[in-house]
């Protein structure tokens, strides 16, 4: 069994921030990812508004993060499996596929996955049209015609990143107004391959061994139409990666962990930071403060310094 100082479930934003503090402050720091370093944030096209960077890709941004946080010391293991935890005692206890591990403390910084629909149909088509992640398969629909799901920010972002490769890109949102920033709004409006369909909703996606077209309701008369397209982007949300651990720290009612002001979750010993925590915005520069909250925390906790806990 090989021991760390830390043990940070989740490479993305908060993870590495979170493991880049406490390695440069002389810790020993396992960071354990289910897939790719870097969450959410790889999946971004293009990152604008990270403060004294000019515009780069959330891969790119991603990929630093990691080798700042290796070249500080941080053992970073990808594709790892959680197969079970134990956090219950002063030594915390982590098992995967390849390994077991203990720290001192935990961070659960997980993120979370991609809200889908829920229609059985979206599940056959899923990577043979359905998509939630424009960096990744944007290409694949070059010069043909394609829908956004969505009303946030990503959303509306996302459609216009796809406007690079599709022919058009119909915007799909069950309301009659955006619930995006007026810049991500008028940046969709301004484009002339985008197109609208407000107050609307998914009711199948139909197509043989590919998608080839997209049954939509509209909310304001009941009517339905057939929409030709070959591609569907879904961006409605995400769903918190705290299922694994909902026996061991309390969540709230949208399945977010509960933590204090320092991250520190019910259970002694074990923080939670990124997507996966109770929170109102959800940008990479609230879960890279949530990173670096926690870390300080935890050395505090570590050193046995924390004034709140003494």
């Amino acid at each position: 069994m090989k021991k760390y100082d830390v043990i940070v479930l989740g490479g993305g934003p908060a993870g590495l921030t979170a493991g880049i503090y406490l390695s440069r402050a002389r810790q020993k720091v396992l960071i354990i990812d289910e897939g790719m370093i870097g969450g959410q944030v790889v999946l971004t096209h293009a990152v604008a508004n990270y403060p004294g960077l000019d515009e780069i890709s959330g891969y790119k941004l991603a990929s630093e993060m990691k080798k700042q946080a290796a070249e500080f010391g941080c053992d970073i293991r990808t594709n790892e499996k959680l197969v079970s935890f134990d956090f219950s005692n002063t030594d915390k206890f982590v098992n995967t596929k390849s390994g077991e591990y203990q720290a001192r403390a935990v961070i659960i910084a997980v993120g979370g996955q991609p809200r889908h629909l829920g229609l059985e149909s979206e599940k056959s088509f899923q990577g043979t049209g359905i998509s939630y992640c424009a960096t990744c398969d944007g290409d694949f629909f070059t010069d043909q015609d394609i829908v956004v799901v969505g009303g946030g920010n990503s959303a509306l972002e996302e459609a216009v990143s796809l406007t690079k490769y599709a022919r058009t890109v119909t915007i799909v949102h069950q309301f009659d107004h955006f619930q995006a920033y007026d810049y991500a709004i008028t940046a969709a409006e301004n484009n002339p391959k985008i197109k609208f369909l407000m107050e609307s909703e998914i009711e199948k996606f139909t197509g043989s061994e590919s998608l080839s077209g997209i049954v939509i309701k509209s909310k304001k008369d009941g009517s339905s139409r057939v929409l030709d397209v070959t591609g569907a982007f879904i961006f409605i949300g995400y769903v918190p990666g705290s299922e694994p651990f909902k026996d061991c720290v309390i969540l709230n009612d949208r399945k977010e962990i509960v933590t204090d002001e320092d991250m520190a979750t019910s259970q002694v010993g074990v923080y939670a930071a990124g997507d996966v925590r109770q929170k109102k915005y959800r940008q990479i520069t609230t879960a890279v403060n949530d990173g670096t909250v926690a870390a300080l925390a935890i050395l505090d906790y570590l050193n046995g310094t924390d004034p709140d806990k003494n």
